[in-house]
């Protein structure tokens, strides 16, 4: 039996040395409250680069003008992995709000102990992909 494979895209929105992340709303089915970056699923007739630009419209209304691939993140049970592909998002047209309340309910600019601490659950590799893309920021 194969397991069903999620693969979803995930944005790194870097801007002064701190990481924009969100926090689900907490009525949502899946990891409510918790935080994590923006994105969402890949659809069956997009690559990851337009998925991404799809969700950064959608859920915070900004238009990725730069983004390179950073890392894939693999996650899961026997029952069902996640694929998080990660990009930088190096710039973007627009201010970053939140557009769809149903799905999350806050978003911070983050320093990386505090994106550390707020994703320490997600996955044991998030601190160095982090570190990674402030790390560029500050090389920028």
């Amino acid at each position: 039996m194969n397991a069903i494979v999620h693969d979803c895209v995930g944005a790194l929105l870097v801007r002064g040395g701190r990481l924009l992340l969100g926090r689900r709303a907490p009525d949502r089915a899946w990891l409510p409250g918790a935080w994590g970056v923006f994105g969402g699923h890949i659809e069956a007739h997009e690559s990851a680069e337009q998925a991404l630009r799809r969700e950064l419209r959608e859920e915070l209304g900004i238009a990725a003008t730069r983004l390179r691939p950073d890392a894939i993140l693999v996650g899961g049970d026997a029952g069902a992995t996640w694929r998080l592909q990660l990009f930088v998002v190096e710039a973007w047209d627009g201010e970053p709000q939140l557009r769809q309340p149903q799905e999350h309910a806050q978003l911070a600019w983050c320093s990386l102990a505090e994106a550390c601490e707020r994703l320490a659950g997600a996955h044991p590799e998030f601190p160095a992909v982090l570190a990674d893309a402030l790390r560029d920021d500050d090389a920028g």
